[in-house]
């Protein structure tokens, strides 16, 4: 059966000291494995009471799944266990770019177009596929209690702890990627005469009752923290709070066609955050800092040690890379060119994500009212502050590589050097947007092999978004004054003036609730690989009568189809200059914006000034959107927001139905309803 491959596990690379690749959080241990160890992994199916014996055996194990689960999770902007890509970020308004589910002249809908995350094709290989990996929890789950009676109660209890998330958490990106999947709990043999195992799709509705299941189950083995050798493993509140997003999700208008006239779900979900923020709180989680700063700080300053805003985190090392180390890509892909001589150059900031952010009173940012455009960093959320870089900002790091360009306050401006089309950039800094991605750096990464040593642990799920969770339970129940309360603690932590809700303003609906919270986690957990979910879950493209999808209507959302990701050049005005001399050089040099100074306002007054006499936006030769050099708009299909089953799929399990919206292995249309 294609969902049951032959491989069990990947074959373990040799792990030594804390090679970080916890789930989300792992820490390994010291010793690594073994040959012998390595063979057993070669002839998984023969595993007897002897290995489930052996507690560093056992231990090995499920390190090594973890390692299957999140070895590939480098960057936070990656989502989907297993894969995790990142192209889902530029389906957002939070990156630029145009690929095909995006592109108005592309229509994907046969089966060979669906997604490959279900996996390859049945072969006897080690492949790190999804039900690969859940028939690697199934086996621990089956045999640990059985086989390995004689270890320690409270040993295999944790064992089966992790298994039972590490399951839920699989079901979970596979229900978000296809919506009903075959649920498989038990390991099976891969074959073509057993007619028991040709297990059907299950509705949303079973796959999400299983994934609760497992995360009630495990709460229920889980500790509430680990020892700090183990940390990084899973807790007994990690699981609750995943329950929280899993029901959240599940309530959505996506999986809940009843999402506006039936709280039962919102109930739930709503229930289950409640629950996980009272064990947490317990267990001595919370936000994280009193202030921007803190706020800045809390996703680099605990270096593999515990941080109380982080539920799951995936532990990373700031080592040589190579097999026994894996390090955090994000610092490196944000650098400029200028801060390390060979950065990646940096991510443009498209406009609508700059115009985006609210001021420093918390109001949403007006045009001619309340907000400038061109002096965009004038009197903005803090928070703006520590997510975005721009011409003037001070963004330090630990600089081991020093060259005339090398500053910690960066600029990324250019001039004409000729009356046509010549042009050169400040610092060497080619950046078309006037602002760029500095959130999550460090400000002691090394330029040193050009930042790609980044020991910065990502944060996968944080305590403010269970805290989000919790209030969009509230907006759709109609609760606006706990809606409030949870919004308010998010700002109240980063130094927002309480004043008209912490500039939340009046909420006259639940709508204008919803919104409110969906702002609010656009500006929180901006570049952290949430995005897309939200925007997937609230089918917020465009709406589509066909899908039962009105909600950006209802919510007062502009639909993302028919816009682009806009960009620009920072250019200087006042002439050219027709060789590289940077005209700007001496009169920029007493300019630095840096938000932790005691004179910050007048710095950004002074930067303001400095904007005004010399800058223009202009428009890039290429747009930010575009396709073969010509401005595109997004155009996002109805269908895809729960894609089909891939051809391989099908071909090798015939009995099961193809997705509605997509066509199945014959070229008839799909069937299966994941909207309930």
């Amino acid at each position: 059966m294609y969902h049951s491959n032959f491989n069990l596990i990947a074959i373990m690379k040799t792990i030594i000291n804390k090679y970080i690749v916890i789930s989300l959080l792992l820490v390994l241990g010291a010793s690594s494995c073994s040959d012998d160890f390595l063979e057993d992994k070669k002839q998984y199916k023969y595993y007897d009471e002897e290995f489930y014996q052996d507690q560093d055996r056992v231990t090995q194990y499920v390190n090594n799944v973890y390692y299957d689960f999140f070895d590939g999770f480098k960057t936070p902007a990656a989502i989907r266990v297993g894969s995790f890509t990142t192209t889902e970020a530029s389906y957002t308004e939070e990156i630029g770019g145009i690929s095909n589910l995006i592109n108005p002249n592309v229509t994907l809908v046969n089966a060979q177009d669906g997604s490959g995350y279900y996996g390859p094709a049945l072969r006897d290989a080690f492949d790190n596929a999804p039900y690969n990996r859940i028939r690697d929890c199934n086996a621990m789950l089956e045999n640990i209690d059985v086989l390995g009676a004689n270890l320690p109660q409270e040993f295999r209890d944790r064992v089966k702890g992790q298994m039972y998330y590490l399951r839920a958490l699989q079901y979970f990106d596979l229900m978000r990627t296809y919506g009903g999947v075959p649920i498989v709990t038990t390991v099976q043999v891969a074959t073509n005469s057993d007619e028991s195992i040709k297990l059907p799709r299950a509705t949303v509705t079973e796959v999400v009752n299983q994934i609760v299941a497992d995360l009630d189950q495990a709460a229920t083995l889980l500790p509430p923290n680990w020892d700090a050798a183990n940390y990084g493993r899973f807790t007994k509140g990690a699981a609750m709070a995943q329950k929280s997003r899993v029901l959240l999700t599940y309530a959505s208008p996506l999986f809940n066609k009843n999402w506006d006239t039936d709280n039962s779900r919102w109930d739930a979900a709503l229930a289950a955050g409640l629950a996980a923020e009272t064990q947490l709180s317990q267990d001595g989680y919370g936000l994280y800092g009193t202030n921007a700063k803190q706020w800045a700080e809390m996703f680099y300053v605990n270096n593999n040690a515990f941080n109380k805003e982080a539920i799951t985190i995936k532990l990373l090392s700031d080592g040589n890379t190579g097999s026994l180390f894996s390090n955090n890509s994000w610092e490196r892909s944000i650098r400029l060119a200028s801060q390390g001589g060979q950065g990646s150059g940096g991510v443009d900031v498209p406009k609508r994500m700059i115009d985006l952010f609210p001021t420093s009173t918390g109001a949403r940012p007006v045009a001619g009212t309340n907000y400038d455009p061109f002096l965009f960093f004038k009197d903005r959320d803090p928070r703006f502050y520590r997510t975005f870089g721009f011409s003037g900002c001070y963004w330090p790091y630990n600089n081991t590589i020093t060259t005339s360009t090398t500053q910690p306050t960066v600029w990324a401006y250019r001039w004409s050097t000729n009356a046509t089309t010549g042009v050169a950039y400040s610092m060497g800094n080619d950046v078309s947007s006037p602002a760029f991605v500095r959130k999550m750096s460090s400000p002691t990464v090394s330029n040193a092999s050009n930042f790609q040593f980044s020991g910065t642990d990502i944060m996968e799920y944080r305590y403010a978004e269970l805290l989000l969770n919790i209030a969009e339970c509230y907006a759709a129940k109609n609760d606006i004054t706990n809606t409030i309360t949870y919004l308010g603690k998010i700002r109240n932590r980063v130094g927002i003036p309480s004043a008209s809700n912490y500039g939340i303003g009046t909420l006259g609906s639940k709508y204008a609730a919803l919104e409110a919270c969906l702002y609010e986690r656009r500006v929180e957990l901006a570049y952290e690989g949430k995005r897309f979910y939200d925007i997937q879950r609230w089918m917020l493209y465009s709406d589509d009568a066909t899908i039962n999808d009105d909600t950006n209507a209802k919510l007062g959302i502009p639909a993302i189809n028919g816009t682009q990701r806009v960009g620009n050049y920072l250019h200087y005005k006042n002439g050219t200059s027709p060789t590289n001399t940077d005209p700007l050089a001496t009169a920029r040099a007493a300019i630095s914006v840096d938000p932790d100074a005691s004179n910050f306002a007048a710095q950004v007054t002074a930067l303001a000034a400095f904007y005004t006499a010399n800058f223009e936006l202009r428009s890039p030769p290429t747009p930010m959107d575009a396709v073969n050099n010509v401005a595109t708009n997004i155009d996002w299909k109805s269908h895809y927001y729960i894609m089909g089953l891939n051809l391989t799929v099908l071909s090798q399990n015939p009995w099961l139905t193809q997705t509605k919206g997509w066509n199945d292995a014959s070229g008839n249309s799909g069937t299966f309803e994941y909207q309930e």
